[in-house]
């Protein structure tokens, strides 16, 4: 453990130093330490966007985030907690006229012009999403389609003005006369905070190394690690559960490396979202569409596919997509390293075969077979930034019109994400026919009991699950155009 010493970061011009508890959050902050009132709390969950925030870290290398050595990324501070914005820049609503020489930014110019505030509640939480598109754009050169900007403000919620005239103004805010943040400060600031040793406060400790987190984790095996805080927050802010002990992960760079190992794709657990599903997607393509719905830019750039996975979660949409390409894990304890099959690693609800004082260190994926195909569908009640009733992940390899090769994987549809091995069984080997997809429909009722909640009823998740296979095979089938199909027995059977 190292000496304690306050949190420093960048924050309006000059590095700020603070004494604070573990979980205090950056709203908290913001709002009642500083007077910086513009951040707004709303839903206290991450899911308004509300307190939307960007958060500046130096780069290391080129990136589409990358603007003047920083890399800008929206968070929401409802569930930052303070500490881990050590050796970063905090940039809130409040900079922005500062930016612009003291008149209004681009962005809030765009937004007054185009009418795009109400009640004006969520309007700093949108002026800094935009702010950070805007940021991007310039240093790019180009603008964003009226699309890019809807995905960029998924996790932006307004409840009176519309989105139509958000998404007018995030078009006009590149008319006015340029006002681009002066990174040269803040680059500056940061590298001088580099020199700094290791973050370590009363009930948090922030290792730089791999090694220095395996001896801090197999100390202190009742610990709890902590990466974006976007579920731990939520004990925290919701649940109001102690935390008495965190080991923060952010600080490991070697958690965060994605890199390509033969042809293996390994993603660092330390990884953020938004990179790993990056990483994913460009490996296949048909998942880019679940990336985007993944919950929000904000909650994508803070949280970490190796959270979503460890943490297990019946309705997280990270583990079907990953079991269902054939993923295994990279766990560490001490100095020892094993491996295990994801499939193999839940065993009931919220609870997995990592052992006291191991963690989840890399994700690694295989290649696809060339014959391979794999789709991934997402049900929910709102298309952006929801919960999954049913998120369902295929891998289906035919050889001719024959499957050689299955794997059917379901969240939302019992204790744990599992594969579908009654289902799987009832093609494998099978021509990829009408009747085989009505017996792996069927076989579903063998695999899952799903429950009744309030996001879905059991018997609407089975019949969607059955119905997302039919969807499969309508995709991928051989023998028959989309117009020739005997579709009477199919339908009965969904």
């Amino acid at each position: 453990m190292n000496t304690p010493r306050p949190i420093r970061f960048f924050h309006r011009g000059r590095i700020v130093s603070v004494l604070s508890a573990p979980t205090r959050s950056v709203l908290q902050w913001l709002r009642e330490d500083e007077g910086c009132t513009g951040t707004k709390e709303g839903c206290n969950e991450g899911d308004c966007g509300a307190c939307t925030v960007v958060v500046a870290e130096l780069a290391d290398g080129p990136g589409p985030d990358v603007v003047q050595g920083l890399r800008l990324r929206s968070v929401n501070a409802c569930i930052r907690f303070l500490p881990t914005l050590d050796g970063k820049a905090l940039l809130t609503v409040e900079d922005l006229k500062p930016i612009a020489g003291g008149q209004l930014h681009p962005v809030q110019q765009a937004l007054v012009d185009c009418h795009g505030s109400q009640c004006g509640f969520c309007t700093p939480g949108f002026a800094m999403s935009l702010t950070a598109c805007y940021e991007r754009h310039c240093e790019s050169g180009t603008r964003p389609t009226r699309q890019e900007l809807a995905d960029e403000l998924a996790g932006n919620l307004c409840r009176c003005t519309g989105y139509r005239p958000i998404l007018d103004a995030g078009q006009k805010m590149f008319d006015y006369s340029t006002a681009r943040l002066d990174a040269a400060p803040i680059v500056q600031a940061l590298q001088s905070l580099r020199e700094e040793p290791a973050l370590s406060l009363p009930g948090f400790e922030a290792p730089r190394t791999l090694d220095e987190l395996a001896a801090l984790r197999e100390a202190q095996p009742q610990a709890t690690l902590l990466a974006g805080a976007t579920d731990i927050g939520l004990w925290n802010n919701k649940l109001f559960r102690p935390l008495p002990q965190l080991l923060y992960v952010g600080e490991v760079q070697e958690l965060q490396r994605i890199e390509e190992d033969g042809e293996v794709l390994r993603i660092g657990a330390g990884a953020s979202l938004e990179d790993a599903w990056s990483a994913l997607a460009r490996r296949v393509p048909e998942l880019r569409e679940v990336w985007l719905r993944f919950a929000s830019p904000p909650v994508r750039h803070a949280g970490t596919l190796g959270g979503n996975v460890a943490n297990g979660s019946p309705i997280g949409d990270g583990a079907p997509v990953l079991m269902a390409l054939g993923a295994t894990l990279v766990l560490r304890r001490g100095a020892r390293v094993r491996r295990l099959p994801l499939q193999d690693f839940y065993v009931d609800y919220m609870k997995n075969r990592l052992e006291p004082g191991e963690f989840l260190q890399a994700l690694e994926v295989p290649p696809l077979a060339p014959e391979a195909t794999v789709r991934v569908w997402k049900i929910s009640k709102r298309y952006d930034s929801d919960i999954s009733a049913v998120c369902g992940a295929f891998l289906l390899a035919l050889d001719g019109n024959r499957v050689k090769e299955a794997r059917f994987v379901f969240g939302g549809m019992a204790a744990t994400v599992k594969r579908a091995a009654q289902a799987e069984a009832a093609v494998t080997g099978q021509p990829w026919t009408t009747a085989t997809v009505n017996a792996a429909m069927a076989a579903l009722s063998k695999d899952f009991t799903p429950l009744t909640d309030q996001r879905a009823s059991a018997d609407y998740r089975l019949r969607v699950a059955r119905n997302l296979l039919l969807k499969l095979w309508l995709q991928t089938r051989v023998d028959a155009p989309p117009l020739a199909v005997e579709a009477g027995s199919v339908w009965q059977a969904a």
